[in-house]
């Protein structure tokens, strides 16, 4: 890959690691989104069992756990999020209910219909999304809950600038009706789909990197590297601010049969 074909997930373990680390959510999104989605789910109860994949530093998951019953487990391949994580629930007094755990998403550490609920926000595309939808399925109980954000199209066209950047970044990416699509086939029920509001990029995303962007550098002078991946996150940034009205996010949330 050339450095002019490259995202900012191509970077270094650790440099991205050293960045994300600082935001309270490594992705879109918000509370009040977290808690829109929460309530699509039903029969919860304190002895659910509720994981929450690429989970980052928590920002979701104490959400989650402020706003439905349960014990959650919270994986991401981070270990610096997962300290955040497991730091910040206890700060929360949420730690009898939060455990944090390092992991990969593509080797969960769950039985089979072991869990009442599977959570992802901004980070199902790791694995991608039919592929996360079909092998995290054996996990949930009949009538388990998923419900995931995916980076989907909102017209069927946009200006090639946007779609070369997708095709790179997530060839994945589609339009709305066959996200669904793919959830029915996977084996769910749709339950519920929204889009993320724009505010869950900009305020609660874009706008807290910002602030932080000239610091990372300096913190990094003279590394090509931090230049580059820095360089990629302005794209990303601007291309947001250019192209949002033929993108975003979208909460899918669906039942399992």
């Amino acid at each position: 890959m050339t450095e002019e074909n490259k995202n900012i997930h191509d970077f270094d373990f650790d440099l991205i690691s050293d960045y994300f680390s600082q935001f309270e959510r490594q992705g879109p999104g918000s509370p009040e989104v977290t808690i829109k989605a929460i309530s699509f789910v039903d029969n919860l109860s304190p002895t659910s069992k509720i994981a929450d994949i690429g989970s980052g530093t928590g920002g979701q998951t104490m959400v989650l756990a402020q706003h439905a019953p349960g014990q959650i487990t919270a994986i991401d391949l981070f270990p610096k999020f997962i300290d955040k994580l497991n730091a910040l629930a206890t700060q929360l007094n949420l730690q009898d209910r939060i455990k944090g755990i390092q992991g990969s998403m593509e080797n969960l550490p769950f039985q089979e219909e072991e869990l009442d609920l599977i959570w992802s926000e901004g980070a199902i595309y790791n694995i991608g999304f039919e592929k996360g939808l079909k092998e995290w399925k054996k996990f949930l109980k009949i009538g388990g809950y998923i419900a995931v954000t995916e980076a989907s199209w909102f017209t069927d066209r946009r200006p090639k600038e946007i779609q070369d950047f997708w095709d790179m970044a997530y060839p994945e990416i589609d339009m709305i009706p066959k996200k669904v699509a793919q959830l029915q086939n996977a084996g769910y029920i749709p339950v519920a789909v929204f889009i993320l509001p724009e505010n869950c990029w900009t305020d609660n995303y874009y706008v807290p990197q910002a602030k932080i962007i000239e610091d990372f550098l300096n913190k990094h002078k003279g590394n090509p590297t931090a230049e580059g991946f820095i360089a990629e996150i302005k794209k990303e940034i601007r291309f947001y601010s250019q192209y949002k009205e033929y993108y975003g996010y979208v909460f899918y949330i669906g039942r399992k049969i």
